[in-house]
């Protein structure tokens, strides 16, 4: 189990409680999110420092 699991448990389940509540805009941003966590976490296991690719690593607050 890799310490990004967690990142897609809550992504998935944010993106089948919104499919089921009708909020499909949000089902397909959360499942789009993961996507771009996927391929963020395979950079970082690769050894990519993610710069360039639209602030990965800026804190959002």
């Amino acid at each position: 189990m890799s310490q990004h699991d967690w990142v897609f448990e809550v992504l998935t389940d944010l993106a089948d409680y919104a499919e089921a509540q009708g909020l499909h805009r949000l089902a397909r941003a959360a499942a789009e999110t993961a996507e771009v966590a996927r391929e963020e976490i395979a950079a970082l296991s690769e050894g990519e420092s993610g710069a360039g690719s639209g602030g990965a690593g800026t804190p959002l607050h």
